[in-house]
């Protein structure tokens, strides 16, 4: 059996570079107030490099008193386009705090959410659904700050605002309402997105309340032609017809396109259709697709301060990023 590789210490780096440790942890560390000069900061860097160092993770959660990890718990979502995208973003937004984002999703079969933490002794837990009472009381005398960051009632998903899901239908609602007098809504049959569709309907009925516009017509549509074209045959056929479609998401609002198609029927013409994500396959669609654009960006930011301010206190972020929604307007609608 080959022998096991040693460990690359800071000793190690100092050695190679011909300077003491403590110029190394000032140097790895980024210390402030300390005279070093930039020719000793490169030799430093330059061995640490080589040498192929990794600081400790034991040796930096008690030099800061936490670990660097963010854990994020994804439910059992579709791991579509807009999820693998926030997921990114999250990643980069935490990056840039030196804090390090790590994703367990909660597929059937995964480990247990305790199983998880106590493996990776995180920071703080971004979730995106409740935790249960007992796992968030278990978190916290751990140590761990926990934070639910969506679709909660007392996360930041839960307000009516510019971040939440209810936005995003209303978006498509008063973009169609401006030319069709009963709009539909595509509902997924998928529950698991559920959690997403929802509010983003609650958004669709809100602004044609607003309008004085009737109640929408909400259909559960799979993702096949046939289905759509059913559906399409029952909107038309209403008093008065369903003319404008808010769909859940791109690939629903494509499937929607796709059963037009097969009835001979076209999009603007015939029925608007708008979905969300502006998923890449949105610009390819026949037509076009109408689509409502979330600034993930932002929301990753959002996300990052609030975990920022649970670990460091308010003070953590001085300047709040407030995301936003548009519409990336295309021929369908």
């Amino acid at each position: 059996m080959a022998p096991r590789s040693r460990r690359v210490t800071s000793a190690d780096v100092a050695r190679d570079a011909g300077v003491s440790r403590a110029t190394v942890s000032f140097v790895l560390n980024n210390t402030a107030h300390q005279k070093i000069t930039d020719a000793t900061r490169q030799r430093v860097l330059a061995a640490a490099a080589k040498l192929g160092y990794a600081p400790s993770p034991a040796a930096r959660t008690l030099r800061y008193g936490r670990s660097d990890v963010v854990l994020g718990l994804l439910p059992d979502w579709p791991l579509g386009h807009a999820v693998g995208n926030l997921i990114q973003e999250l990643t980069l937004a935490f990056a840039k705090r030196n804090l390090t984002f790590v994703v367990h999703s909660s597929v059937r079969g995964a480990r247990s959410l305790s199983d998880i933490w106590k493996a990776l002794t995180p920071a703080a837990v971004l979730a995106f659904e409740p935790f249960t009472d007992s796992d968030a009381a278990a978190m916290r005398s751990a140590g761990i700050e926990v934070i639910v960051a969506l679709y909660d009632s007392s996360g930041l998903g839960a307000e009516a605002s510019i971040t939440s899901a209810n936005a995003i239908g209303a978006a498509q609602a008063r973009h169609l309402a401006a030319s069709h007098r009963r709009l539909g809504y595509v509902y997924p049959d998928d529950e698991r997105v559920a959690v997403f569709a929802r509010p983003r309907l609650d958004g669709v009925r809100s602004v044609c309340a607003e309008l004085g516009l009737p109640e929408p017509d909400v259909r559960t549509i799979p993702l096949t032609p046939d289905a759509a074209a059913s559906t399409i045959r029952t909107w038309l056929a209403a008093d008065p017809p369903v003319t404008g479609i808010c769909a859940f998401n791109d690939e629903f609002a494509m499937t929607v396109l796709a059963g037009l198609r097969k009835l001979g029927l076209e999009a603007p013409r015939d029925m608007a259709v708008i979905g969300v994500d502006d998923s890449p396959a949105a610009a390819l669609a026949c037509p076009p697709l109408t689509t409502v654009v979330e600034d993930l960006p932002a929301v990753a930011e959002l996300y990052a301060d609030t975990v920022m301010r649970a670990l460091d206190g308010p003070e953590a972020s001085a300047s709040p990023v407030e995301p936003r929604i548009r519409l990336e307007v295309r021929e369908s609608a």
